[in-house]
């Protein structure tokens, strides 16, 4: 399945980035910087309206390559000139073409929060995120124990940042749901075969009640699917490739936004 084997190619980048640098260091590194903007995102989420976080993203397993061309601040930049809420910015490398320093450099140049994409599986990683100036983590259901996802977002909030916390299934809204999540994404894709299905968020979007924030991921192409997502009363939606694709990024996200107005 491709999510072991981005959990298991992960654990060995985990590895050699700790050999680099010890938690220790980066934890001393995390103690000197201001807090980051996840309190404020939190707080964006549950304003009324459709909120937008828009991806920077080079490839994915699926897919290979999906863009050639990658100037990365270029694109962050005209998220942000186009009014999206948060900017979410891949750093796994091995399938994603990923790095930190995108995010590391995004976040310098960006006044909206950075949501670190990648596949947390030790509190490492969440040090390693404040680090590079994300304000928001994705904490995945499907590759973390009940223990993790609760100790991992409380990790994330004691540093300024906010969790995702990301299911697919309904036993994984149901977890998310029992570790007090306090923002919850539900993925069209299927981590274990990459296969996308719209609407896997509809059928889901139920078991969430409506004091907590709640994303759509994945599959979002057209301003019907936007309209779809805002009437069955998400807070967000996560897009990255069909943006990616687009020759015309801010015009899209600013269609995608027209689609929204009248359910704020």
């Amino acid at each position: 399945m491709i999510l072991d084997d981005l959990v298991t190619v992960t654990k060995k980048r985990l590895l050699r980035h700790q050999q680099q640098k010890s938690l220790n260091d980066l934890q001393q590194m995390v103690s000197l910087l201001p807090d980051n903007d996840g309190n404020d995102f939190l707080a964006t989420l549950k304003q009324p309206g459709l909120h937008i976080i828009a991806e920077v993203k080079q490839a994915s397993p699926s897919k290979g390559s999906i863009v050639t061309d990658f100037p990365y601040l270029k694109i962050a930049r005209s998220y942000e000139e186009a009014g999206v809420d948060a900017i979410s910015v891949l750093t796994e490398p091995e399938y994603f073409h990923g790095h930190l320093h995108y995010l590391k450099e995004i976040s310098q140049k960006s006044s909206v929060p950075t949501l670190r994409k990648d596949f947390t599986i030790d509190p490492y990683m969440i040090y390693e995120a404040k680090a590079n100036g994300a304000s928001i983590i994705l904490l995945i259901v499907a590759i973390l124990d009940d223990q993790q996802l609760v100790t991992y977002r409380k990790l994330a909030e004691s540093l300024g940042m906010h969790a995702i916390v990301e299911a697919y299934t309904a036993d994984e809204v149901t977890r998310a749901l029992r570790s007090k999540a306090k923002i919850i994404g539900i993925n069209n894709r299927n981590l274990k075969n990459f296969q996308v299905d719209f609407k896997n968020s509809l059928r889901l979007r139920h078991m969430i009640p409506k004091d907590i924030p709640v994303v759509a991921e994945s599959g979002i192409k057209t301003q019907e699917d936007v309209t779809k997502l805002a009437t069955a009363g998400f807070n967000a939606l996560l897009i990255g490739e069909t943006l990616m694709r687009s020759d015309q990024k801010a015009a899209l996200i600013q269609n995608f936004k027209e689609a929204t107005l009248s359910f704020k």
